[in-house]
């Protein structure tokens, strides 16, 4: 009976490890192997996608690049891991990556049941469909008996059955584990309609052969909340993730950027002064030094140039900020108190 019990509290400590309970100490591990190791799409322009060099960049990169100047002083330090929706969870319970940043949405499921906490909203989205013009439908209630090609093991997948339920039609899914299998086979018309996130559809879009021929529908069917994913229990590593985006929204807000971040450390603003490290130590609650959030500032700048880099009206993507402006420009991005 002793034998069975310490292997129990053995088991039951490695699980509490693994999925990132009391035990773990990701900030020490982090720094110990000298880069974040982060989790994030196998393409998806504008949020997370590699050049032809393997160079990574878009709003979700920048999340982790965001973190890496946070603890290092070097955005830089940031290694990626591209990962298929039906493998993301599992990457970030076992350890393998430190943040998941993969447009994955918050829902109560994966912030309950799976070992896993959010620590923010990057971008708020909603799922829509795309189809061909030459189709002539213009209203996703015009899909009945479509086929659909649709991500396997999401939200997107989930919302789609709730769609044609509601709206007693048949459909026909065309399931795919990777979002370039969707793309590919939407494209060489083995399904009627793509269905994902609007901005996910915006980003697919670019790569079709004939990108005219086709449009976005106006329905969007749900709320897609998408940002960074930590392991549950480590309080310190959520604060970090988390307070890296709001540190740049609150630079938004206060006109802080990485052109005039160096400048403005002689601000007479204190929430200018707090936030980049001239005044006080904030730094130091979360284990940081004081000037985190002028590292991360300078070096990937506010949330706006991060948006408007990768995502915006000038990029190859071209999403307004719609719900994604600042509170106080109409928007719903909210950056709690940086004091």
């Amino acid at each position: 009976m002793k034998l069975k019990f310490t292997v129990a509290i053995s088991a039951a400590f490695a699980l509490l490890s693994l999925s990132g309970g009391t035990l773990a100490a990701t900030l020490q591990d982090v720094k110990a192997k000298g880069f974040v190791q982060c989790g994030v799409s196998q393409g998806v322009p504008g949020f997370s996608n590699p050049d032809e060099s393997g160079n990574w960049s878009g709003i979700d990169v920048d999340v982790c690049r965001a973190v890496a100047a946070a603890v290092f002083g070097d955005a830089n330090k940031v290694k990626f891991s591209p990962l298929s929706a039906k493998e993301r969870f599992t990457a970030l319970q076992s350890g393998e990556i430190d943040i998941l940043s993969r447009n994955t949405t918050w829902t109560l499921v994966r912030d309950t049941a799976l070992g896993l906490n959010f620590a923010g909203v990057n971008y708020y989205d909603g799922q829509g469909f795309m189809v061909r013009k030459d189709l002539g439908i213009k209203d996703a209630k015009e899909l009945a008996g479509a086929s659909v090609c649709v991500n396997i093991g999401t939200t997107t997948e989930l919302n789609m059955a709730d769609f044609f339920r509601t709206n007693g039609m048949d459909y026909k899914p065309v399931v795919f584990e990777k979002a370039d299998e969707v793309v590919a086979a939407y494209d060489s018309g083995r399904c009627d309609v793509y269905t994902t996130d609007q901005s996910a559809l915006a980003a697919q879009r670019v790569k079709l052969k004939n990108p005219d021929a086709h449009m976005v529908l106006p329905n969007v069917i749900s709320k897609e909340p998408l940002g960074p994913v930590v392991r549950h229990g480590d309080d310190q590593w959520l604060d970090i993730v988390k307070w890296s985006l709001y540190a740049q929204l609150e630079a938004e807000e206060y006109g802080v950027n990485s052109g005039n971040a160096k400048k403005l450390k002689d601000s007479k603003d204190p929430v200018i002064r707090r936030l980049l490290g001239a005044e006080g130590d904030l730094g130091s609650n979360l284990g940081l030094s004081s000037d985190w959030a002028y590292n991360i500032i300078r070096q990937v700048g506010n949330y706006a140039e991060v948006y408007d880099r990768h995502v915006g009206p000038n990029t190859p993507v071209g999403l307004p900020r719609g719900v994604n402006e600042l509170w106080k420009n109409g928007g719903i991005q909210y950056a709690m108190p940086v004091r």
